[in-house]
């Protein structure tokens, strides 16, 4: 009863978070500012990580779900949703970091080892890789729109 209940938990605070994540998206998140702001030194520890190599295994609502998330895959075509796509980052990372605080409450709804063992699983496996890939992709996507902005300035001039 308890794994049954743990797994009716997950599906609804996922279904939850992820109605909150839609609602949020048209709320503008500052990139360069707290908790969003990558620093040299953790990017160093992603690239430590490899996240460039494994990221695109881990499951993505943009394939999921294209018509409500932009596509991640670098095109021409998606050059103009790069503001929407960073702040989608934000919002999925936010998502994930309240998933993983939601997480903590496992434990008590199936109180043994094995309530605890669900625990890390869904907050280790199911949410921090998540947030690494968003905390690894937004400064890449902040310096490909800060170069696309550069671009267009030049050719205005």
């Amino acid at each position: 009863m308890g794994a049954l209940n743990c797994i009716i938990y997950i599906a609804v605070i996922g279904i939850l978070f992820f109605c909150l994540g839609r609602a949020m998206a048209g709320h503008e998140f500052n990139a360069n500012g707290f908790p969003f702001r990558c620093n040299e030194r953790e990017r160093r520890f992603w690239d430590k990580l490899k996240v460039k190599k494994w990221q695109a295994r881990v499951p993505d609502m943009s394939r999921i779900l294209p018509k409500l998330m932009p596509r991640k895959a670098m095109t021409a075509e998606n050059m103009n949703s790069l503001p929407r796509m960073i702040n989608e980052t934000c919002i999925a990372e936010l998502t994930h970091y309240a998933l993983s605080v939601c997480g903590l409450a496992l434990p008590f709804i199936w109180p043994t080892v094995w309530g605890v063992a669900v625990m890390l699983v869904y907050v280790l496996l199911g949410n921090l890789p998540f947030i690494i890939v968003q905390r690894y992709n937004r400064p890449r996507l902040m310096r490909l729109y800060e170069l696309k902005q550069r671009k267009e300035g030049a050719r205005s001039k």
